[in-house]
């Protein structure tokens, strides 16, 4: 006999951290279309003077004679984006470790596919700017936007392979470790190497607490602000920190699989020696047992894990939702508009987005299948990869952030840039999605 609610029937249901992640990145992606639209009609509305006040007041932070002062959308681009980062660097130390990127074999296809998809962008871009002012923004339609990629296959439901989601979110993955890297070697300006060198003595102050097998939270929370702090002092972008942090939090649980089964079997086995109560609630000594098993899954689990785990959804419901009102609220003037869409650096992104991405995803995977160097995903078609390869041209959140680098007070390419991402990451999805819908499934 059923003793519980229909609904709670739910609990029998078994997620995979993979499946988490898909509906963590789905549901952030639906939020950040959300957000986007409020920005764009607030800052095209009569309170544009409000928004602009607001993320650009600054808040200060001030002991005695020292002090740090941002605006908010400092803040929210240098300080809240590090979280994204840290959750960025947990899914690509998790695919290296135990995911898609773990296994040459299944590995090669995405990470070529991720490295044709960065570098015919950026020379397209070039193309159209080069010997230009605004060249320096080659870096911006480098990038995937991985939460609406992911969101529109959602949509698709099950005329996607599980095997192409997979491929799409590795390839996702690598693409957000190029861009890392390119922020960090070519959008730094100027160097202070003194607090270079105190944030990389946290880093190696974080290799060692992960070395000593070290598993609380909170050590390697502390120390990585100060690595953020150092790092945001140093020149270097502030964001850098939480990749680097994330690659020390340990990936092995404390207490050893085999183990933890053996032990919980005994402790439901003394756990089941107790009477039952006519109310059914539990001794004290089973709720004390109920307590160890509590502890012994959390440290079944790696801190990696766990962290991935629970920061996907504040990070998709936080996070990337106030990035994209900070950054998306693109005052648009409908009487230039048309040199805005037609100037080289919207041009740029857009040729970059839409068909750099497509010539250097489905080009270069197309290549290394053919020449057996790598072989396509279970169930999965050529006409499949193609199609994916508009979706790598959704670029927004990362596109942003790196538009913002590149244009550091350069008001007008900013407004160029973020037209054309949001032109080609529209153009992108449509495409990618129509086409998705249409293909026959295998």
């Amino acid at each position: 006999m059923k003793i519980y609610s229909p609904w709670e029937e739910a609990f029998e249901r078994i997620y995979t951290p993979f499946e988490h992640f898909l509906h963590s990145q789905s549901t952030s992606g639906f939020i950040l279309i959300a957000a986007t639209l409020i920005a764009l009609i607030v800052a095209n509305s009569p309170i544009a003077d409000i928004y602009q006040h607001i993320i650009h007041t600054k808040i200060t932070f001030e002991v005695a004679t020292w002090y740090l002062s941002h605006s908010i959308h400092h803040w929210i681009n240098d300080g809240l984006m590090a979280i994204f980062f840290f959750m960025v660097g947990l899914e690509i130390k998790r695919e290296i470790s135990v995911g898609e990127l773990s296994i040459f074999q299944n590995a090669i296809l995405p990470i070529v596919a991720a490295i044709g998809g960065m570098v015919f962008p950026a020379l397209i871009y070039t193309f159209f700017n080069y010997d230009e002012a605004s060249f320096h923004g080659w870096g911006i339609p480098m990038a995937t936007d991985i939460a609406f990629a992911i969101s529109i296959l959602v949509l698709l439901g099950n005329r996607v392979s599980p095997a192409l989601i997979t491929f799409l979110v590795a390839l996702a993955i690598v693409d957000d470790l190029g861009a890392v890297l390119v922020i960090a070697i070519f959008y730094t300006k100027h160097i202070i190497f003194l607090p270079l060198f105190l944030a990389f003595a946290c880093f190696a102050l974080l290799l060692v607490f992960n070395r000593m097998g070290i598993h609380m939270i909170l050590p390697y929370f502390l120390v990585s602000m100060f690595m953020w702090f150092f790092m945001l002092e140093s020149g270097v972008h502030a964001t850098v920190a939480g990749v680097l942090a994330a690659f020390t939090i340990p990936s092995r649980p404390k207490f050893a699989p085999v183990n933890f089964t053996r032990k919980l079997r005994d402790l439901l086995d003394e756990y089941d020696s107790y009477p039952v109560a006519t109310d059914h609630t539990t001794h004290d000594k089973q709720k004390a047992i109920l307590n160890t098993i509590k502890r012994r899954i959390h440290e079944v689990g790696s801190p990696a894990q766990r962290l991935e785990q629970a920061l996907h959804l504040p990070v998709g419901l936080v996070v990337l939702p106030i990035f994209a009102l900070a950054n998306a609220g693109i005052n648009i003037d409908f009487s230039s508009i048309n040199y805005a869409i037609f100037s080289n650096v919207s041009l740029g992104v857009i040729f970059g987005l839409i068909f750099g991405k497509v010539i250097g995803i489905f080009g270069i995977s197309y290549i290394v299948i053919k020449l057996k160097i790598a072989k396509l995903p279970e169930n999965t078609t050529m006409t499949q990869i193609f199609a994916v390869s508009f979706l790598g041209g959704i670029g927004f959140t990362m596109s942003i952030f790196v538009a913002d680098l590149a244009f550091l007070g350069l008001s007008e390419f900013i407004f160029e840039a973020k037209i054309g991402i949001l032109i080609a990451s529209l153009i992108s999805g449509l495409i990618g999605y129509y086409m998705l819908k249409n293909i026959k499934t295998t």
